[in-house]
This record gives C-alpha cells, sequence and structure tokens, in this order.
C-alpha cells in the first residue's frame, strides 16, 4: 500500500502528472524513516530534517508533524514487513514548464515503504570495499533533494569496482559518501566532517555522535582531509540502512589490518543496544 495526494491505493494504481515538476525537474525532497518492530525511529528529527529541505526550496509543508505521523503510521500498518524503509516525497506539483518556481501549485504528496534489510553479519564479520572519487555534486548536498543524478553516477562508479559505496572528496577534504555519511579513526580518536551545506546532515550521523559521547570514546567533527581518510586505521560509513558499517577495503588496499576495528565494533554494539532501547519505549514516551 502506498499514499499518493490524500489516498491510500495499491502501488499499480498511483499515477502522477508528466508536467509533475518532480518528474521535470527532480523539483521536489524526501525522506526515509526508519521502522523497527514497526515504530517510526526519530521520527521527530526526520520531520525537522524535511522540514529544513521543504524551506531551502520554497515549498510550503503540506501538514504539521501529527499529520505526518499519522500518515507514515498507516503505511507502515498497511504493508507486511515488521522492520521497514518508509520513503516520503513531496514535490512542487504540477505546471507548465518553466524553470523560476511558480506559485499556488498544490504539492505532490507520496508515501510508500519497503523493507528494511540491515547488513547481513557476514558483511560486519568481513566489512565492506569502498572507492574514493572526487565529489562533482552541485554544492547544497543538505537539501534533501530527490535531484540524486550526481549521487547516482558515483553510486554506479562504486558498483563497477565491486564496492558498496563510493567515499567523496572535495578540494583535498572528505565530505560524505554517494548514500552516507563517513567517519574514520586515527590513533584511537573517531573524526568526522562537520555539517556544511557540503554534506547531508545525517540522522544516524547524530545518532552515532550521541553514542561517542555517552560512551566518552575520543572524537573530534572537524574537516578531515584525504590524506587522513586514505591512512585511517578504521572508517565507518553511516546511514538508516547500513546502520554503521566498517569499510575494509579502500581503493583496492586493506584499510588498517583489513578487517573491522575495535572501535566500530564497539559503536555498532552501542547502536544496535540504542535501537533496541528506544523501540522498546512506551510509543508516546
Amino acid at each position: 500500500m502506498i499514499y499518493l495526494n490524500g489516498e491510500f491505493m495499491p502501488i499499480e494504481q498511483a499515477k502522477v502528472s508528466v508536467l509533475d515538476r518532480g518528474f521535470i525537474f527532480g523539483d521536489g525532497v524526501y525522506e526515509v524513516i526508519p521502522a523497527y518492530s514497526r515504530r517510526p525511529f526519530r521520527l521527530a528529527e526526520h520531520l525537522d530534517r524535511l522540514r529544513a529541505s521543504l524551506d531551502a526550496i520554497r515549498i510550503s509543508n503540506p501538514h504539521p508533524d501529527a499529520k505526518w505521523a499519522e500518515l507514515v503510521e498507516k503505511i507502515i500498518a498497511g504493508n507486511p514487513w515488521e522492520d521497514q524503509n518508509v520513503y516520503l516525497q513531496i514535490t512542487r506539483g504540477a505546471a507548465k514548464r518553466d524553470h523560476a518556481f511558480p506559485k499556488g501549485l498544490k504539492p505532490t504528496v507520496f508515501l510508500m515503504a519497503s523493507e528494511l534489510v540491515p547488513p547481513s553479519a557476514e558483511l560486519m564479520r568481513t566489512g565492506a570495499k569502498a572507492i574514493v572519487v572526487p565529489d562533482f555534486r552541485w554544492l547544497r548536498c543538505d537539501i534533501k533533494s530527490t535531484s540524486l543524478l550526481g549521487n547516482c553516477m558515483l553510486r554506479t562508479l562504486a558498483a563497477d569496482q565491486g564496492c558498496v559505496e563510493a567515499i567523496l572528496v572535495r578540494e583535498g577534504e572528505l565530505t560524505e559518501a554517494s548514500a552516507s555519511n563517513v567517519f574514520v579513526v586515527r590513533n584511537g580518536t573517531v573524526l568526522g566532517p562537520p555539517k556544511s551545506h557540503l554534506i547531508l546532515p545525517g540522522i544516524t550521523y547524530d545518532v552515532v555522535l550521541e553514542i561517542l559521547r555517552d560512551g566518552a570514546i575520543p572524537h573530534e567533527i572537524r574537516p578531515v582531509t584525504e590524506g587522513e581518510l586514505r591512512s585511517a586505521d578504521e572508517i565507518w560509513v553511516t546511514s538508516s540502512s547500513r546502520e554503521v558499517l566498517p569499510i575494509t577495503t579502500l581503493d583496492g588496499k586493506p584499510v588498517g589490518s583489513g578487517v573491522p576495528g575495535p572501535l566500530g565494533a564497539r559503536v555498532y554494539a552501542l547502536y544496535q543496544q540504542y535501537k533496541a532501547r528506544v523501540m522498546r519505549a512506551p510509543a508516546h514516551a
């Protein structure tokens, strides 16, 4: 079951105008909200980020948070998986093709869900492969835009080489990966690039920072050079679907000892504990 412009329906019945600016221009934003045991994870934070993206591209938020929460809950209830990714998309709506934002449009609102499958135990045991490539995307990566062609191109470069991710550098500094944030470990300290217009403010990124602070794990949020990335003892990519995934091969060379490192394993375990604690909490606490 999906939701489109006020109606719940099978996905096969959904129709959107070919003049929708999301189709013509990629003029829209989205969120992906994980749900564990049918409970949305960090919903308030996802809705805050959605609001920031909408404000940045001048689309009025179609719903208050309570209505979004209701729609998300109904989508989760209408699909068969216990753990889900709820995809939420808002475009500016349908209009005559013109680059300037038209006024007075009714936004197109779409929600769907898919099964959430975390990284396998085998992948967590061995770690994943990644490549380093120049970040050639636009300069507003903080907006969770549906215009993802750059990210798709970069991710395909990684897939072409049998890798799960492309880790991106711009002017000699780490930004993020094609579909995740990135942390590195050097000499027992976790390093992460600061939030800026060049990276998406990840919800999992924030959870990891909370875990590092609460666990008194040494960390620094500061610019990370390409050299520090390439000589890291550990590298992790983080996202709602990847959680805290170790990268053990970078451009065909081992990261550190070539196996997942101890700090990554500790943070991953603490992340699982955090998830379980949140999901066990009263629904409206």
